[in-house]
């Protein structure tokens, strides 16, 4: 409603309600509209103002591509997406020599992406950038002198290293999925999300160890990290029966919410398909209770108890309101399974009533499967990030994908950086970097394609910036921080 003054007139009265008469002309195929005083009926105003709504619907029709206006457009919205404070979803902060950023390993004969070697560029930049490096290479007389200046930050700033780092970067916040929290994290700026697999690996795993490299390396981590498990609840040996065995894991879970953790995480896809059934816990109850003691457990009879427990730690997830972290998409190392893997054979859990009270964070998108996984965000406890994606895909390609959620469902996806220390000179440090530029760069692009293209508008554009940069993984762990406090 346009709120029109009323004026008085030459007798020093007000002008009728009805003295209004607004003239329409075509002018360059524009609705152009004039507004006279006069007297007018109330019938010709209401057909004027139909038909300058249909004027107004016609000129916000989206596009099908967009106009000439895009690059003035990004450059108008790359600074203050620039100075949006981020909130980072995922990453695995730590130094190089940190064993717990990760309750896996990737052998370190695998093969990398171009965008994750040291031959790309990219990662000089991140350095100049924030330790002011004085070199265009990374040529071993050179990188000395990045690792000695790493070395002299970290013993000057003791344990505010990383928080520096996050300044550097624009990061506010940032969830940090570790085995355990080390003290050069600030718990001010750092956010605790830890591992659950290793709970569904309490049988013998000979068989399971012997497929793969990949898995016989990181299946004694497993086995290590429910050794650690069971440790921490003073447990010499794994309980007896299944009944004792769920009350273990929950104890352990309620321990470490209370320890300031924020999350629970599961990088099963690394260690079988993420399609789980739905047994009963007297059939889960009989196969734990046959094999606890030892003997080789045939696959299908693992696979069924394993099924049962995954399903078990979501519904304790969703009681203790400690969001879900799921790895979705392909995964280091050169014999993950990708079929397996994929995002959605989760389609069932993710779509079953029971676990409504769950928040399910699909990290990295289901990669290289997000243009059909971001439909599962329809449920309303479905959330998406764009970790691994950004260090994976150079921003032209990461822009895509970001455009099509954002057409989609905007306030269901954020940011993630996944960072992780693959070496000395290619730290969390400039993964962080790495990550952060190329989102805002990608985001950038797609807010100005789509308010080029008429599909929003400029407002509407930065408020989904600060969603996805912040507001919606904010709000996610603020819950859950919440939730955890006495």
């Amino acid at each position: 409603m346009v709120p029109f003054s009323r004026s008085k007139n030459q007798h020093g009265g007000h002008t009728a309600p009805d003295s209004v008469r607004v003239e329409i002309f075509l002018l360059k195929g524009r609705v152009v509209t004039v507004i006279r005083r006069c007297r007018a009926c109330f019938a010709v105003a209401a057909a004027v103002a139909q038909l300058f709504a249909i004027g107004a619907v016609a000129a916000a029709q989206a596009r099908p591509f967009p106009g000439a206006d895009l690059s003035e457009m990004y450059e108008k919205l790359r600074p203050q997406i620039a100075g949006i404070k981020v909130f980072d979803n995922h990453g695995h902060p730590g130094l190089p020599d940190d064993s717990e950023v990760d309750a896996m390993s990737i052998p370190a004969n695998s093969s990398l992406p171009f965008r994750l070697r040291e031959e790309n560029p990219e990662f000089v930049a991140a350095a100049h950038a924030l330790f002011g490096y004085a070199y265009a290479d990374f040529s071993r007389e050179h990188v000395s002198s990045l690792v000695k200046e790493k070395q002299r930050l970290r013993e000057s700033l003791g344990e505010a290293y990383f928080s520096h780092i996050l300044d550097q970067v624009g990061i506010e916040t940032a969830v940090a999925n570790r085995v355990s929290m080390p003290s050069y994290l600030q718990p001010t700026r750092f956010r605790w999300v830890f591992f659950v697999d290793a709970f569904l690996f309490p049988l013998n795993n000979q068989e399971l160890a012997a497929k793969n490299p990949d898995l016989q390396l990181n299946v004694p981590l497993e086995e290590k990290l429910l050794q650690r498990y069971l440790t921490q609840a003073g447990l010499e040996q794994l309980p007896g029966n299944l009944t004792d065995y769920l009350a273990f894991a929950s104890g352990v879970l309620e321990a470490n919410r209370k320890a300031g953790a924020v999350g629970i995480k599961f990088e099963i896809a690394y260690f079988r398909p993420l399609s789980f059934s739905d047994p009963g816990q007297e059939q889960a109850a009989a196969i734990y209770a046959k094999y606890v003691r030892g003997g080789r457990v045939p696959e299908p009879e693992y696979r069924d108890l394993q099924d049962f427990l995954f399903r078990y730690l979501l519904r304790e997830a969703g009681r203790l309101q400690l969001p879900v972290q799921i790895h979705t998409a392909v995964g280091g190392g050169d014999d993950f399974n990708l079929s397996g893997g994929k995002v959605m054979n989760l389609e069932n859990i993710l779509r079953d009533p029971g676990f409504e009270n769950v928040t399910f964070v699909l990290l990295h998108g289901g990669f290289p499967y997000e243009r059909e996984a971001i439909w599962l965000a329809a449920r309303k406890n479905v959330y998406f990030d764009s970790s691994l994606m950004g260090l994976f895909l150079y921003p032209e390609q990461l822009k895509n994908a970001l455009r099509q959620w954002l057409e989609l469902y905007p306030e269901k996806v954020m940011y993630g950086s996944d960072t992780f220390p693959i070496s000395d000179v290619m730290g969390a440090e400039e993964s962080y970097w790495l990550a952060t530029e190329s989102a805002r760069t990608a985001l950038g692009a797609a807010l100005a394609e789509m308010v080029s293209a008429n599909e929003i508008g400029e407002a509407q554009a930065v408020a989904m910036a600060h969603a996805y940069l912040h507001d919606t993984a904010a709000g996610i762990y603020l819950k859950a921080t919440r939730s955890a406090s006495p």
